[in-house]
């Protein structure tokens, strides 16, 4: 079972796993209403490395990124949520809209990102290279959804 961590204990935490010699990879994301595609990229996130951590963008950080009907689920609840996945060791949650600060302080040894980015494309792709981060981008799984969720419950299903 995974475990929320505070922020502020992340960077030290991480630093020490590295110096035990285990790798970490790191994920982030709103993960609202949480369905296959989301299990299916967590479980290929962990296949990376020894420890996984979920950047869990907070309340504030999915409004401000989402607009204000988002987040369906509150923080707390998407935290527990993601804790009991088997294919997540750790969450740790941002209020800014991008994880960049916190990657730039954790230091991952690999970085997983949706499809949907390239390397031209990803806004921290300047921190992955500082910090020699491998990037590994995985594929969504077609039709699914928070956004096709939430638009098929509007429209009742139909």
């Amino acid at each position: 079972m995974g475990q929320l961590l505070k922020r502020e204990n992340i960077a030290e935490f991480v630093d020490k796993l590295h110096q035990s010699g285990k790798t970490v990879v790191a994920t982030n994301g709103c993960f609202d209403i949480l369905h296959v595609g989301h299990v299916r990229y967590l479980q290929k996130t962990k296949s990376f490395a020894n420890y996984s951590i979920v950047l869990l963008n907070s309340d504030v950080s999915v409004k401000s990124i989402k607009g204000p009907n988002r987040p369906i689920n509150n923080e707390n609840d998407r935290a527990e949520i993601l804790c009991a996945l088997s294919c997540v060791d750790y969450v740790v949650m941002f209020d800014e809209d991008s994880p960049r600060n916190l990657l730039d302080e954790i230091k991952p040894d690999i970085y997983t990102k949706g499809a949907d980015y390239t390397m031209e494309t990803l806004p921290e792709a300047d921190i992955m290279r500082k910090n020699n981060i491998r990037v590994e981008f995985i594929d969504f799984v077609a039709g699914k959804s928070t956004t096709g969720i939430i638009n098929k419950m509007a429209n009742k299903g139909e």
